[in-house]
């Protein structure tokens, strides 16, 4: 099992590509950044957690920080953590996930989900009563564009004629996708256009992952966000054939970055059995 860390990569925090140095330094093989454009200052969507972190709204555009971050490593595995697809143009997107992978030289990962917060989602014209529908849709036409010379797609929600755009993903036939969310339905999106599922970890995921595996047809990786710095869930995580487990790493300077990294390092140690 690989390990990884995920980063609210804030204005007020370490950089984008120090945090990426750091974390590749120390022996991480996945960085995995969050995404979200604002936060609506209404708040009438609960946040699970209580009070809503102020990193939420403090985030740097995804693609400009996840572009940092391969500038400033060689090996590192460089991915979204989630990008939300249904606040995003499927062609201008397309073109930004080639361009990283491409430069990145075949690094990126495209987690993928349709978020939570449901003023925001409205803010980019998105019904929420159809966000999975225009979320599957979206990444149906970026997967055409990403495969064909001459691209064409013609849906409900998504709909253009034959285009041209380049380049093309360094990875073949594109980055890996790997779909995010642990809600009632999540399965049947991961089955119908995911490379891998990427749930955040909470008990209930074990069971689901057995589910997966007996409704699969084709390999399907699990790879879980969120997973805690804890010796014993990260061997549960490895009995479930959980291919990379990714931690928090909390958004602030780089002591603070540092001290948490520790933590975690140590979890892992302790699994692998080097370490009391």
């Amino acid at each position: 099992m690989d390990f990884g860390v995920g980063y609210f990569p804030t204005d007020n925090a370490m950089p984008p590509g120090a945090l990426a140095r750091l974390v590749e330094k120390r022996g991480q093989t996945a960085l995995f950044f969050a995404e979200h454009t604002h936060i609506p200052a209404s708040r009438d969507t609960p946040y699970q957690g209580g009070e809503l972190p102020r990193r939420y709204w403090h985030t740097y555009d995804l693609f400009v920080a996840l572009t940092a971050a391969a500038c400033a490593t060689s090996r590192l595995r460089i991915g979204s953590g989630i990008c939300l697809v249904i606040e995003r143009d499927p062609i201008i997107t397309a073109k930004e996930v080639a361009s990283l992978d491409h430069l990145s030289g075949g690094r990126f990962e495209f987690g993928v989900g349709a978020g939570w917060n449901r003023e925001e989602m409205r803010n980019h014209g998105t019904d929420p009563r159809r966000r999975m529908t225009i979320m599957r849709e979206r990444i149906d036409a970026m997967r055409a564009i990403w495969t064909s010379d001459e691209a064409t797609y013609h849906g409900e929600h998504v709909s253009f004629d034959r285009i041209w755009s380049y380049p093309k993903p360094a990875q073949r036939p594109h980055p890996p996708i790997l779909v995010g969310g642990t809600g009632p339905t999540v399965l049947d999106r991961v089955l119908a256009f995911g490379d891998a599922w990427f749930p955040n970890y909470e008990e209930a995921i074990f069971d689901r992952i057995t589910e997966l595996r007996s409704r699969a047809q084709r390999p399907i990786e699990v790879q879980v966000l969120s997973a805690p710095a804890d010796p014993l869930v990260l061997q549960r995580l490895h009995d479930a054939g959980v291919q990379r487990a990714s931690h928090w790493l909390p958004s602030g300077p780089r002591s603070t970055v540092e001290r948490a990294l520790d933590e975690w390092e140590h979890a892992i140690a302790v699994f692998a059995g080097e370490s009391a």
